[in-house]
């Protein structure tokens, strides 16, 4: 019988070698592709765990300054060990901390204090502070081209010097916790004076007298009048309708306590009260019936009345007739916190042995800023 199947000829046979070629070429080329993948992975898995490490996470990451500080003057109080360091101040009661040590106890006291989180803070040289603010006066105007310009009025400035005040912390640990080499001692060391710093000046922030400390911005003079006719420093008070509470329409009260700021303002505003005052607002209702509360719906965003976000402050006045236990406002424009930048550290091993006892200074300041962008709500007396 005749073999009647098809013949490869050498066209075929050259067409199928050039496809296992680039078949081959292809593997090859996925494979190459695949290990410079599994490098820049590896090379991102480095980077995203550098930085997710903290600023000082041990003696071997630390700068020879701040383990010197460490190693030498906190654990074993060796003074020749920080003679690098500049601001050297014993007499004034301790020395100046490194930048880097310094870095963390800031960090930890936005996170903590709620206040200083949003406000205006300006670091400074010396414990005196001082800034003009502009209270009106228009020193621009309109003209034709070839019309002469007439005199402006003259600004006005009043002069911000924030009441400042030593503020102190006096965190101990154990010899034998300053002994063991796996204590991080420099960050339990942060911790613990912005733990202590954080709780002084929330209090300071919201109704410090201003006499050795600074003055809060409820204790600043209150008015019911406007903007325009308002002495500078006095804040703008709305008042609730009632001396047991909110009143009978609260959500009007709350409307009316946001557009007595003019809209630049409102841009970046907060309310701020403490827990016992929010849990009242969180059940108030519309006269529909609806929450004027919305729960922030993703994670990290803040919880929102009237669409503004709410920031706790536990040193706020509870809900009572007389008091203010809600603020609305601006704080990066209303309120100002002056602050020498360095902290400072006297190691005191000697007073309550055998605790070892870290003395830490800072001289921190605070005043209404621009009493536009700050207003209360008051409860009815």
């Amino acid at each position: 019988m005749e073999n009647t199947a098809p013949k490869t000829t050498p066209d075929q046979l050259d067409a199928s070698f050039d496809i296992v070629a680039r078949q081959d070429k292809t593997e090859k080329d996925v494979t190459t592709l695949r290990s410079d993948v599994d490098e820049v992975k590896a090379r991102l898995d480095k980077v995203a765990k550098a930085a997710a490490r903290p600023a000082i996470s041990g003696a071997a990451d630390a700068s020879p300054e701040v383990k010197g500080f460490v190693d030498g003057y906190l654990r074993r109080g060796r003074e020749t060990e920080i003679k690098s360091i500049s601001g050297q101040v014993p007499s004034d009661g301790g020395y100046a901390v490194p930048r880097e040590v310094d870095a963390m106890i800031a960090r930890e006291l936005t996170e903590i204090s709620p206040i200083r989180a949003l406000a205006q803070v300006v670091q400074t040289g010396s414990a005196g502070y001082r800034k003009l603010v502009s209270t009106g006066g228009t020193a621009s105007g309109w003209v034709s081209e070839t019309a002469a310009r007439p005199e402006t009025d003259t600004p006005q400035f009043a002069e911000i010097a924030p009441p400042t005040g030593e503020l102190y912390a006096n965190p101990a640990a154990s010899q034998a916790m300053l002994d063991d080499a796996g204590f991080d001692l420099e960050n339990w060391l942060a911790s613990e004076i912005a733990m202590e710093f954080a709780r002084a000046e929330g209090a300071a922030f919201v109704s410090g007298t201003g006499s050795d400390q600074p003055m809060g911005f409820l204790s600043a003079p209150v008015s019911v009048a406007e903007d325009s006719v308002r002495a500078f420093g006095a804040l703008q008070y709305v008042g609730s309708g009632d001396a047991a509470g909110f009143g009978a329409s609260p959500e009007s009260r709350l409307i009316d306590l946001v557009h007595t700021m003019k809209a630049g303002h409102r841009q970046g505003a907060s309310f701020v009260m403490n827990s016992s005052t929010l849990a009242d607002v969180r059940k108030l209702k519309t006269a529909d019936g609806a929450f004027l509360w919305q729960p922030g719906l993703v994670e990290g965003q803040p919880d929102r009345l009237l669409g503004y976000p709410v920031v706790e402050a536990e040193d706020m006045p509870d809900v009572a007739a007389g008091a203010f236990p809600i603020a609305f406002g601006n704080f990066r424009h209303g309120y100002l916190i002056a602050e020498r930048s360095a902290t400072q550290i006297l190691r005191d091993p000697f007073t309550n042995k055998p605790f070892v006892h870290f003395y830490a200074t800072k001289r921190v300041g605070g005043q209404v800023l621009d009493s536009a962008a700050i207003k209360l709500l008051k409860i009815e007396e």
